[in-house]
């Protein structure tokens, strides 16, 4: 299926692991033009040199930032003035008990998950609605329909994107611009690896005995009873940063793995 995604251009942030790096993975398969971007400019220089090997044809750039920093967002919005898929997918977490977050760390999670998003929409849907044409897509997750006991302030920044993001959309009445949000279940992101691998390690089990372990007490409903596989979730953005999608707006999509108990 052709995608016509063919020379758009894209900036996924958080993309050089995990679900950003599959995102912008699959946009370029599909002919489009992908910004990649990280904290530090060795990671994103080595990531685009590593796609640039792998598609050769294709159009990689990378430019570094760091979200928690208002300054170095204005300084990458300046370098990169117009885009025509936003995908907002930077995001932080950290399980810890409710008790031990500090004000430091909720207002961490708020910059770094929430207003990373909203500055970059600020910024870019104003021209896209001029244009007539565009995309912006939040990356938020299961746990903001399912707040996670052991991380709090995770789960709240992720219910905010939904908020964000329908909000978003509701100025796009009568254009062909969509804002729309992907939320993915468990996924085996680098950094949901490491976590994994740390838990086993305490509870002296092997990783899949870990995995089995972590569905079982933490994640119990969801279906697939494994960890989705990031370009299981890179697929269903991929399509809805296309023009195909153009009847889905102000929608929340779940990738979730049926974690999330409900029929809507």
């Amino acid at each position: 299926m052709d995608l016509q995604l063919t020379n758009k251009r894209a900036l996924v942030t958080g993309s050089t692991t995990g679900i950003g790096l599959a995102i912008a993975e699959g946009l370029l398969k599909e002919g489009a033009s992908v910004v990649i971007n990280g904290r530090g400019k060795d990671k994103v220089d080595a990531v685009v040199k590593q796609l640039k090997e792998k598609y050769p044809a294709a159009g990689v750039q990378g430019i570094a930032a760091d979200f928690s920093k208002a300054d170095e967002v204005d300084a990458l919005i300046a370098a990169l003035p117009e885009v025509d898929i936003l995908v907002n997918n930077v995001g932080i977490f950290e399980p810890k008990a409710f008790t031990e977050i500090a004000d430091a760390d909720w207002l961490k999670f708020y910059e770094v998950n929430v207003l990373s998003g909203v500055r970059l929409s600020r910024a870019y849907l104003p021209k896209m609605l001029q244009q007539n044409e565009g995309r912006i897509i939040f990356i938020s997750s299961e746990s903001a329909l399912n707040i996670p006991e052991e991380m709090i302030h995770y789960g709240m920044t992720k219910t905010a994107q939904l908020a964000v993001s329908r909000g978003l959309a509701e100025l796009t009445k009568k254009t062909k611009v969509t804002v729309n949000s992907v939320l993915p279940g468990p996924t085996a992101s680098d950094g949901v690896t490491e976590m994994i691998s740390t838990w086993s390690k305490q509870q002296n089990i092997t990783v899949k005995e870990a995995e089995v372990e972590f569905f079982k007490t933490l994640r119990p409903t969801s279906l697939l009873q494994r960890f989705a596989a990031p370009a299981e979730i890179a697929n269903l953005v991929v399509y809805i940063a296309s023009p195909l999608s153009s009847a889905t707006n102000g929608a929340s999509l779940r990738a979730d793995g049926g974690v999330a108990k409900f029929i809507v």
